[in-house]
């Protein structure tokens, strides 16, 4: 998820395999599939091609959704091929009623923005918190008597860190267990207190209990504000809508800058800052306490009557056939228990899992927190003095690229993005080491590292930053996606922590120039394996993407 995290000192990785669909056709919305089955032999696919394992089509899939065998051995197809069919759905009275195609595909009268914005007061808390103690730390470090203590003024850092590692790991199970809405509300308990005692600490050891808290919320945030958005978002806009969550991220690290500008005429302002981050939390769990459930939650609990509520409440009453249907079409998982966290390692989602974690591992590896930690040094060398106007500089760059992708997730598709980001960051990469080496560069040297700079943080922003936390929840089959996002998104945490603490000792030992170009090295190699394992998501409803990447009971 985590492309703004990334800038401020933190990062994100990204990959997963790729889907071909071969004479498919995803209807509008939220996707009704209609078709004429197949005998026995049709449904017999190649195994190899996927990220996830074995073939993903054991069983005859009930509406008739043909599938056809593409040379390459990569997968298969889901298209209509009868225009005037009629499709039996189950209403929630267990009555059956035919609805015609006509029906099935009518315009929503519904909007899933609002709702998508009170969920992303979860993203802007997610980066306020993270950018927040950036311009307040010398500040607060002299109210609280550890301005020559650096081991401390490092654990008031990296405590938010640690706390959301935790947080990142129990989100998944709190959203299964009491659902999406339910699981924000919660969430916004431990960032309610999380920043009152760091507002309102007179000592470094109520701070870092205040650091943690908050860690824990944003950690239990970065897991489902991406699989709620996922969840409730209409096909077509799902990837625009999944990146304004990143988006949202920097909109929170920006406003985390803005609140700091009182500090130099009000050194104890540091409180007020952290104090500020209380209202979105409480804003939070007042907007989900009015936000319908996500109906395939709902439905994965056999509340089919809720399901249809929250349909209508989110898409209008002349859409609920339609979800329903794709619901039931899909519906494997209401017949399944819950996944526990052991499942997620069996044959049947191994794969997939894995390459959920390598997205966020690649996306550490990349080097994010490395350009952003010398972003204001490499600055400084070509005569901006100001940290505000590197950081102004870095952050605008990562905003402009976030929009460009949350323009581009649904036209270009992910997985174009994410190749395109990650050749664009080995470019840079080589751009910074070269800069830093090439005496013939010498005199362009300062340029060329601001250039660098830039370019790696747009390209950052274009893929390798929003796209992981939107494909993820796309990836993973609905009886895991909680658990499984969250696995991910703890993985990143981790790495994010052991990276931070080793680096400075990697660059001590070898050099920023050699460190860069291993980064390079790692984003080539995130470029081949995004090009053989990642799958193209866009324009596929959920449960079409699970029919693809999941074997059948």
């Amino acid at each position: 998820m985590m492309q703004a995290a990334a800038i401020v000192a933190k990062g994100s990785v990204v990959a997963a395999s790729e889907l071909q669909s071969h004479q498919r056709r995803v209807s509008a919305g939220l996707g009704a599939f209609r078709g004429r089955s197949l005998g026995p032999n049709s449904m017999r696919m190649p195994e190899s091609g996927f990220c996830c394992g074995r073939s993903p089509f054991g069983s005859s899939l009930s509406l008739g959704v043909e599938m056809a065998r593409v040379r390459t051995g990569v997968v298969g197809i889901f298209r209509s091929r009868e225009k005037a069919r009629w499709v039996r759905v189950q209403a929630s009275s267990d009555d059956l009623e035919d609805v015609p195609p006509e029906k099935l595909q009518a315009k929503s009268s519904g909007t899933v923005l609002p709702y998508v914005g009170v969920a992303c007061l979860g993203a802007i808390l997610f980066g306020y918190h993270l950018g927040v103690v950036n311009g307040a730390l010398e500040y607060l470090s002299t109210d609280l008597g550890i301005t020559e203590n650096a081991v401390l003024k490092g654990w008031v850092v990296s405590s938010l860190l640690a706390g959301a590692t935790f947080g990142s790991f129990i989100g998944g199970a709190l959203a299964d267990k009491f659902g999406r809405t339910r699981t924000f509300q919660l969430d916004a308990i431990p960032l309610v207190v999380g920043a009152f005692l760091s507002a309102t600490s007179q000592s470094v050891r109520t701070m870092i209990i205040g650091r943690i808290l908050a860690g824990i919320g944003i950690g239990i945030s970065s897991a489902i504000v991406p699989l709620y958005i996922s969840e409730i978002s209409p096909t077509e806009i799902r990837g625009a809508l999944g990146s304004v969550n990143q988006l949202f991220i920097c909109i929170g690290i920006l406003l985390a800058l803005v609140a700091g500008l009182p500090l130099a005429g009000n050194p104890l302002w540091w409180r007020t800052m952290f104090g500020i981050a209380i209202v979105p939390s409480v804003l939070l769990a007042l907007g989900m306490a009015i936000s319908p459930e996500s109906p395939r939650w709902l439905f994965q609990q056999a509340k089919l009557s809720q399901a249809e509520t929250a349909i209508k409440k989110l898409y209008g009453k002349e859409k609920v056939a339609e979800v329903m249907h794709d619901l039931k079409a899909g519906g494997q998982g209401s017949t399944e228990p819950d996944a526990t966290w052991f499942d997620l390692f069996n044959k049947r989602y191994r794969k997939v899992v894995s390459v959920g974690a390598a997205l966020f591992l690649f996306q550490q590896l990349a080097g994010i927190n490395a350009v952003v930690y010398y972003s204001t040094s490499v600055f400084r060398s070509v005569g901006i003095a100001s940290d505000v106007a590197a950081s102004a500089l870095v952050g605008a760059s990562n905003v402009f690229g976030t929009a460009i992708a949350s323009s581009l997730m649904d036209k270009q598709g992910r997985k174009s993005l994410l190749i395109t980001s990650f050749t664009g960051m080995a470019t840079s990469m080589l751009l910074l080491a070269l800069s830093f080496t090439w005496k013939v560069l010498a005199p362009y040297s300062g340029i060329l590292a601001v250039l660098g700079t830039v370019l790696y943080v747009l390209s950052f922003s274009l893929g390798a930053g929003p796209v992981p936390a939107l494909l993820l929840p796309e990836i993973f089959a609905s009886r895991i996606r909680a658990k499984a996002v969250a696995l991910s998104l703890g993985m990143h945490w981790i790495s994010n922590f052991v990276i931070g603490l080793y680096f400075l000792s990697v660059v001590n030992k070898f050099g920023i120039s050699r460190v860069y170009l291993g980064f390079a090295a790692v984003c080539f190699l995130a470029v081949l394996y995004i090009s053989g394992n990642v799958v193209e998501t866009k324009g596929r409803s959920l449960e079409e993407i699970e029919r693809a990447l999941n074997p059948a009971i």
